[in-house]
């Protein structure tokens, strides 16, 4: 994976549109909100101290801070476009720094749980878990968040209508080599955390968080100008960066879908774009205590 200052290359380039990304990008529901903060403990704690990693324009670090606990939020991001657009909103409570997921800004066991929303897939390294699990307090928690509409859904999915499923096609048709949510290439990093150790040697230091991964996944529905679903889709960093003739020929590929004659418009000539919220969460295995690694708690349990 190319870098240039602890940041991928396409990601570095796919995100220059700061701006837009914060503007067309959705936001996460008051319900993922709060699965998300329950299964890593801390919905209701005060004053709980939460990583918000990767924390790009501030979408998800708005949800922690506009729910009356008080939390305090460090907000890494090593985007300096992004972290330009979230520091210029001043949340409350939140201190906006520098970072990389590989080398974090903060003390061992110095935060009770760690956010990643939209990101965790750029980084997903056993390097950066070992990080993770440095500055997690004993028995803190990691949270991960997805929205994921349709066409940018993992090839297996089936899209809600014709349309979605002919973009997610295009989608598909981008080959880069780069690690992203659809290709689900992120989950081995956890799978494959301990193979290098026999079983009866699992206690040593290189399971760093419990196993099975909890998960959530909740549906949403936005309905939205045909135009702003092109600038929505256009956040994308694959998507982002293309130029030229690359551009004008996606953006014909896209119009000529959403164009469709089975395209359902309501009154306000506005069309429905799925996809699902995808809530992900594990916990940190304290140095002395890898006897059990499997304490992740699912929905309803």
């Amino acid at each position: 994976m190319a870098q240039q200052s602890g940041i991928n290359d396409l990601a570095q380039m796919g995100f220059a549109k700061s701006t837009a990304y914060d503007q067309h990008r959705p936001g996460y529901s008051t319900t993922a909100t709060d699965q998300l903060l329950k299964q890593i403990r801390v919905a209701g704690t005060k004053p709980a101290r939460i990583l918000d990693l990767a924390a790009g324009t501030g979408k998800f670090t708005e949800n922690l801070v506009g729910r009356g606990e008080g939390f305090e939020v460090i907000a890494v991001e090593p985007h300096d476009g992004m972290r330009e657009v979230l520091a210029k909103k001043q949340l409350p409570g939140v201190t906006v720094r520098e970072g990389t997921a590989d080398s974090l800004p903060l003390e061992d066991d110095s935060v009770d749980a760690i956010t990643v929303a939209q990101a965790f897939h750029w980084f997903a390294t056993k390097d950066v878990l070992k990080e993770l699990h440095r500055v997690l307090k004993p028995h803190g928690a990691l949270g991960l968040l997805w929205n994921i509409e349709d066409y940018n859904a993992p090839r297996d999915h089936e899209a809600a209508t014709p349309w979605e499923a002919k973009i997610q096609d295009l989608t598909w048709s981008f080959d880069d080599k780069e690690p992203r949510f659809r290709h689900l290439q992120w989950r081995k990093v956890f799978d494959e955390q301990s193979k290098s150790t026999p079983l009866s040697l699992i206690i040593a230091s290189e399971q760093y968080f419990s196993l099975p991964l909890g998960e959530y996944q909740e549906p949403f529905t936005t309905w939205l100008p045909k135009e702003k679903v092109w600038e929505r889709y256009s956040t994308i960093s694959h998507i982002a960066v293309l130029e030229g003739e690359a551009r004008e020929r996606t953006y014909k590929t896209f119009i000529d879908a959403i164009n469709g004659p089975e395209v359902e418009v309501n009154d306000k000539g506005e069309v429905a774009v799925h996809g699902n919220t995808f809530v992900v969460w594990t916990t940190k295995i304290p140095e002395d205590g890898r006897g059990s690694l499997t304490d992740v708690e699912r929905p309803g349990a």
